[in-house]
């Protein structure tokens, strides 16, 4: 078979550069050609209402009904179903709080395959008890009883019903029922009350097994790390994923932990799978992100059937890993018109109805009980198009922690932030202690609240120390005995004088690998190791500041100057000696009209001028069919990157003569887009090939969004056939499901001749599938 591509840094950076248009202001959507939401009457729900106001059911305005009661939202606003002030948002709620949970299943915003799936999870006798219930009445419910009563009817729970919920509560009211509900990990006390997790995230921009092994012993030496570790891999090979799960497994097999804590490599699921067969016993927790809808699912790859396929074979000791995000949905174009949260909650349903179905098939095999099953909400990674500011994340998160606990979930949480949304390093400290009291299972762990691969700002080690310390939380209690057992706390749990220190863990791996040699060639050899991965830009957290929870001063300083740097890169834009030094360079421009409008409104960047067409239609005749791959160069979301002439000229010469030994026709000119992001290149593909005969390559050089530490860019390549390039409509237009991806190229991480040869590589294996 052929591996999927797309890891979740790829899929999740592509939908940066592929969402709709961002509105400027909340009220934009043209709202003032609408009439507003009235006041209901008395007692009347929103099937009522609707049929009051328009003499039918509408579902336009159903939709619009249930958006509106959302808190504020850019990407309600985008679909169109965001509230034109707070009045309309009032009307809304009070509209869905006189509703019968009934009326809200009998009118599903969407039914596809996967929604009647999860209406037939759910237990119908609760089900129907609960459906003459308000809103109103749920709401009291689950804010005044006890946990066991509350445990009672989420069985009858629908997602679209949970969903609704949560626009009702206040922030308060969801931090207060977050942390009365809990469905702890089997064997743990992972998302159990009082416990705070921590998942290692150990991710190297070329997927270097020692930066990798380096960042779980740093986690471990701040007693860090209870419920996985997960890497995201760069690349979606299985040679490759197999060696960073051989790697993770070892630290665990040598620490006697593969009882206590899993690990995963966070590629596609099919890949794992294939891992799984080509080395029986090498992987233990998979992964896969999920959507709420069949068409979104059908971006990462998936059909309802292979979800159920691969949940009834996990019957070992760890099931499945989710990840889902508010906004992923509408940005990639499956919004069919309803918001953001109640995609959500139906991905929470999803995770349900897999949940369910790893229990019945670790039945079947003698092993009852729950499953080991988890779901992690990334909240922030997509950008200023779902939402911009710290108070938004906040309300994100919060709203998902309960989404996700209604359904019986163990949730927890990545509160991430990119470059291009306004939350800065000490908003997310901000974030962090606003949440923690909600009672989320665990959060993300790095060694820096930099991922040096992903490009966002996230959790860092010494955040879980200090959250700890702040909100008296623990950790896993058998990972805790560990830590103890390591050295790194006392008995009390308090830090000891190998608090911090990397090495200290290195030599206990070393010993309990019967490594005899002395504890000084040890440590020597551990410091060469450590500085070889610094020296590939990698931060691994050494020591404390003041407190065990702060930095170290000299990283805490880089760390702000890579912040500060990344602002700088996202704002750039090609200097006026850029176009010239390329060559046979075309310049190209999409429809923004400046960096904020490319940054706010992401659909500009996907889109061609009318000049650009022109010129493009003119190239196309010129060109006359003659080529059959085209090189695009776009700025994306770090022009810095494609401008670095000692990153982009070697690899565009080492790309064009690998490319001419393999036999490719490509065209003399390279493309150089201003404010292009990564469908401009699709757009670009279409109007060159449409019609043209044969497999046609569009490859797209785009500068990927900064955060990491390193100035990288991506290529994208995509070769379907001529008639494939000139379909129209939803269903056949180029898109990223048609798309290879080949990320992390800069002189720090994946180095541009290698990169360029990786991508002729990937041009080959598409040629011939």
């Amino acid at each position: 078979m052929t591996a999927p591509s797309w890891t979740r840094r790829e899929f999740i950076a592509s939908l940066t550069g592929g969402s709709l248009a961002l509105l400027s202001t909340p009220w934009a959507w043209g709202e003032g050609s609408r009439d507003p939401l009235a006041s209901p009457q008395p007692d009347e729900g929103v099937a009522q209402y609707v049929q009051r106001v328009t003499g039918r059911f509408d579902d336009t305005l159903y939709k619009r009904i249930l958006g509106s009661a959302n808190e504020f939202k850019e990407g309600d606003a985008i679909v169109g179903v965001a509230a034109a002030d707070d009045n309309e948002r009032s009307h809304a709620r009070q509209i869905l709080l006189q509703t019968k949970l009934g009326e809200i299943d009998a009118h599903p915003p969407l039914i596809d395959d996967l929604y009647r799936h999860l209406q037939s999870s759910l237990d119908p006798a609760v089900q129907t008890r609960l459906s003459g219930w308000t809103f109103a009445e749920l709401k009291t419910f689950l804010l005044t009883q006890d946990e066991p009563a509350i445990h009672m009817v989420l069985p009858g729970l629908s997602s679209d019903v949970i969903g609704c919920l949560v626009k009702l509560l206040t922030n308060a009211e969801l931090t207060t029922l977050g942390a009365r509900v809990f469905h702890p990990l089997p064997g743990s006390q992972i998302g159990a009350k009082g416990y705070l997790g921590a998942r290692i995230q150990p991710n190297s921009p070329t997927d270097n097994v020692d930066d990798i092994r380096w960042q779980v012993l740093c986690g471990f030496s701040y007693a860090v790390g209870d419920v996985v570790l997960g890497n995201n891999p760069v690349s979606s090979d299985p040679r490759s994923v197999a060696a960073i799960e051989r790697t993770l497994r070892e630290v665990l097999e040598v620490f006697e932990l593969t009882d206590a804590l899993p690990h995963c490599v966070l590629a596609h699921i099919d890949v794992q799978a294939e891992v799984e067969r080509t080395e029986p016993g090498s992987t233990a927790l998979w992964f896969q992100s999920i959507a709420g809808s069949d068409t979104a699912n059908a971006t990462f790859d998936l059909t309802l059937e292979k979800m159920l396929r691969y949940a009834e074979s996990r019957t070992g000791p760890y099931g499945l890993y989710f990840e889902t995000g508010q906004g992923a949905d509408f940005t990639n174009g499956h919004g069919h018109g309803f918001d953001m949260v109640l995609h959500e909650s139906r991905k929470y349903g999803f995770a349900r109805l897999l949940s369910q179905k790893v229990a019945a098939a670790r039945a079947r095999a003698g092993h009852p009980g729950r499953p080991w099953v988890h779901l992690n909400d990334v909240a922030g990674f997509i950008g200023p198009e779902v939402f911009r500011t710290r108070e938004q994340l906040v309300r994100c998160c919060l709203e998902d922690i309960v989404m996700g606990k209604l359904h019986g979930l163990c949730i927890g949480l990545d509160v991430c932030s990119t470059l291009h949304m306004s939350v800065s390093l000490d908003d997310l400290d901000w974030c962090l202690e606003q949440l923690v009291p909600a009672q989320p299972a665990y959060l993300m762990a790095l060694p820096t609240k930099i991922d040096p691969m992903l490009g966002y700002l996230t959790t860092g080690y010494q955040d879980h120390v200090r959250l700890r310390e702040k909100f008296g939380c623990k950790v896993n209690d058998r990972m805790w005995r560990f830590f103890q057992e390591l050295g790194v706390i006392d008995e009390s749990g308090r830090p000891t004088e190998h608090f911090g220190d990397p090495l200290w863990v290195y030599l206990q791996y070393c010993r309990r690998k019967h490594d005899d040699r002395p504890d000084d060639a040890i440590l020597a050899e551990g410091r060469a190791g450590m500085a070889a991965v610094r020296g590939r830009g990698l931060f691994l957290a050494e020591g404390w500041g003041e407190r065990p929870s702060d930095l170290a001063p000299r990283l805490r300083q880089e760390i702000r100057r890579i912040y500060d740097d990344s602002k700088e890169s996202i704002w750039a834009e090609f200097d006026d000696r850029f176009t010239p030094s390329i060559p046979a360079a075309t310049l190209l421009a999409t429809r923004s009209a400046d960096r904020r409008d490319y940054i706010l409104h992401p659909e500009t960047g996907e889109t061609l001028s009318e000049p650009a067409a022109m010129s493009l239609a003119a190239l196309k005749e010129r060109h006359a069919g003659r080529y059959d791959v085209q090189v695009v160069i776009s700025d994306g979301l770090n022009a810095l990157a494609i401008m670095d002439r000692q990153q982009l000229q070697p690899f565009l010469e080492t790309l064009r003569s690998s490319l001419l030994r393999e036999n490719f026709r490509v065209a003399p000119e390279h493309l150089v887009v201003r404010s292009g992001r990564v469908r401009a290149g699709y757009r670009i593909g279409e109007a060159l090939f449409a019609g043209l005969d044969g497999r046609r390559a569009l490859i797209h050089v785009i500068g990927e969004r900064p955060g990491s530490g390193h100035r990288t860019f991506s290529v994208y390549l995509t070769a379907p056939e001529g008639a494939t390039w000139g379909a129209t409509g939803t269903t056949g237009r180029v898109d990223h499901h048609l798309t290879r991806v080949v990320a992390g190229i800069a002189n720090t991480a994946l180095v541009p001749d290698k990169g360029a040869d990786e991508v002729t590589r990937l041009l080959k294996e598409l040629w011939t599938a």
